[in-house]
């Protein structure tokens, strides 16, 4: 899920585990892409993997090209195009990820939400993968402009316990923040200290 803040973007993953061997860190749901862009995932993962490379590449051309950071829109609309051009031939299958795309630019405070299709949406708040409905339900009622970092932090987190139907595990709940200082992943401890809150 994301959701805008008033000083940028918080991304949060539920990495779920389908049994209790797995590794939690060797699962990756949340990217950096660029200084200022970062991304959420769910679906195929070796799909998500691919797009995300991609992205990655779209970057560097950009900053090669111009000597710029590429706008967050601007990189949005690649990347479905490039989505959207799976669906139009048969031998290629579309991709089986959706992506939530944050950032921030010269153009303000970002949050992009994309499917299979090429399709994309802008946010204040969205959410990706299952318990969608539930998450979307509870930033509906609760979601407000102007929101502290810590505030956003705590109301992601409770929507993600509302969509879950055990408790949340802390070993596989990761933040991450986008601001004007660029994109930076929460360390697990600071991860706990939120979680404590809303417990």
């Amino acid at each position: 899920m994301g959701l805008k803040y008033r000083d940028g973007v918080i991304l949060i993953v539920d990495k779920r585990i389908s049994s209790k061997l797995v590794i939690a860190d060797s699962i990756e749901k949340m990217y950096q892409i660029d200084d200022h862009i970062g991304i959420t995932t769910s679906g195929l993962v070796a799909d998500a993997r691919q797009l995300v490379d991609r992205a990655r590449v779209q970057c560097q051309v950009n900053r090669m090209t111009y000597g710029d950071s590429i706008a967050v829109t601007s990189l949005v609309k690649k990347m479905c195009d490039h989505k959207q051009s799976f669906t139009q031939y048969g031998g290629a299958r579309p991709f089986g990820t959706a992506l939530l795309i944050a950032g921030i630019d010269d153009e303000g405070i970002h949050l992009f939400e994309t499917d299979p299709s090429g399709a994309y949406q802008s946010y204040q708040a969205g959410a990706i993968g299952r318990g969608r409905s539930a998450v979307i339900d509870h930033f509906e009622t609760s979601w407000k402009v102007n929101m502290t970092q810590n505030a956003a932090i705590k109301l992601g987190l409770e929507a993600l316990r509302e969509s879950l139907e055990d408790e949340l595990n802390s070993d596989t709940v990761e933040i991450a923040v986008v601001n004007s200082e660029g994109y930076h992943k929460l360390e697990h401890e600071t991860t706990l200290k939120h979680l404590e809150k809303i417990s």
